[in-house]
């Protein structure tokens, strides 16, 4: 086997292994959303409120956005080496976010909130994703290195840009929600556009990933390099957090219990997503898909079977995890008309409905465990019928 095929397998296993344990991880999150006794009414980053346990089921999710979408940018690059006319390139990214933004708007809120009028549309991070293939599509014959550095720009300098105050005009103030900070917007009456990802600061997400996959593919996607890659952010994560002075808008501070100082130090912002925020997870994906390359060939392809089909994945865990929020809520006594619709209700009672964290987590692994097989053979059909071009955009 030569080299290239070598590297050929070495980068698709660590990228699918490190985006299944992404799906895996993501699972958990929602599970915990729509589940969990105090998700309704209270932050698991609260460390006012929180436990340690509590606030770790979250911070661990926070690695699944960030890996998602800078190894969508790596994806771009590797897939569109396969075809030679731009104008087929431009075309299909452009159509897989389009897509990618109606299910967004569509299947995935009406799965969220069941609430058939959308007055509350979100954007997250399916229709991030979608918004960045389009701007990438611009891109394509731009050369790497410039890429790299309006990544670079755009990272590192998003913060200093949500300093401004926000612009007074109708239209400043949805390019602000729209590209930089999470807000809403009104769309006609009675309907509210939920900016929950700014566009701006996760295309750059993408665009490094996209930026960095050529130099990866030329050196190899050698455990060494990929190592190296993740110390580096990791170290620039710690250094900077710790002088305090930028890169987050909640810096830390001392608490009361030292484990409590952890987690403040660790509790970086999401939304937007911060330098330090972005500095943190990139490097632990880094890590992440060394280890895939690294991994056991059993474990390796268990994970990847996940990563192989995200999207396929994230629509059908959603609906798996609103339908058991219906049984949960039914077997605890509750009636069809004690149900609430709309808006950040999630389908629940007003009160008394959830479980604990320990019920969150056996939840979270028997869906894991179901997905599985189904997953799996959707996997092997994609691959088994290469004539249906349209399942590449799931």
């Amino acid at each position: 086997m030569t080299s290239s095929s070598l590297n050929q397998i070495s980068r698709i296993r660590g990228i699918d292994f490190a985006r299944g344990i992404a799906m895996i991880i993501m699972a958990l999150d929602h599970v915990r959303d729509l589940f969990h006794t105090d998700s309704l009414t209270s932050d698991p980053t609260d460390l006012a409120k929180t436990s340690i346990l509590l606030f770790f089921t979250r911070f661990v999710t926070h690695f699944c956005a960030p890996t998602f979408v800078f190894l969508s940018g790596i994806s771009v690059y590797l897939s569109i080496q396969k075809r030679a006319d731009a104008a087929a390139k431009r075309s299909f990214l452009v159509r897989r976010g389009l897509l990618l933004i109606l299910l967004e708007f569509t299947l995935i809120n009406f799965a969220l909130w069941f609430d058939i009028r959308f007055r509350l549309m979100l954007l997250q991070v399916i229709a991030a994703i979608g918004f960045s293939f389009i701007f990438l599509s611009v891109f394509l014959k731009t050369d790497k290195r410039l890429l790299f550095t309006i990544a670079l720009v755009i990272i590192f300098g998003h913060d200093a840009l949500l300093l401004l105050s926000r612009p007074e005009s109708a239209a400043g103030q949805a390019f602000f929600t729209l590209g930089l900070a999470p807000g809403t917007l009104p769309v006609g009456a009675g309907h509210t556009l939920l900016v929950g990802y700014p566009l701006i600061p996760w295309f750059g997400i993408m665009l490094l990933g996209y930026s960095v996959a050529p130099f990866f593919n030329i050196r190899g996607w050698n455990t060494g390099l990929l190592v190296r890659s993740g110390i580096l952010l990791l170290g620039l994560f710690v250094v900077l957090r710790w002088l305090n002075v930028y890169g987050d808008p909640a810096p830390w501070s001392l608490q009361a219990r030292p484990g409590f100082t952890v987690l403040s130090f660790l509790n970086v912002t999401k939304y937007p997503p911060s330098l330090m925020y972005t500095l943190l997870f990139i490097g632990c994906t880094f890590f992440i898909i060394a280890l895939g390359n690294r991994v056991g060939e059993r474990t390796g392809k268990i994970v990847s079977v996940f990563g192989r089909v995200p999207m396929f994945y994230y629509l059908l865990h959603f609906w798996i995890i609103r339908l058991g929020v219906f049984i949960m809520v039914f077997c605890q006594g509750f009636r069809w008309t004690d149900l609430r619709f709309g808006p950040f209700q999630f389908g629940r009672p007003e009160a008394g409905s959830g479980v604990g964290i320990g019920y969150v987590y056996v939840i979270w692994l028997a869906l894991v465990l179901m997905l599985f097989p189904l997953c799996r053979w959707y996997g092997r059909y994609r691959k088994e019928h290469p004539e249906k071009t349209w399942l590449r955009y799931l």
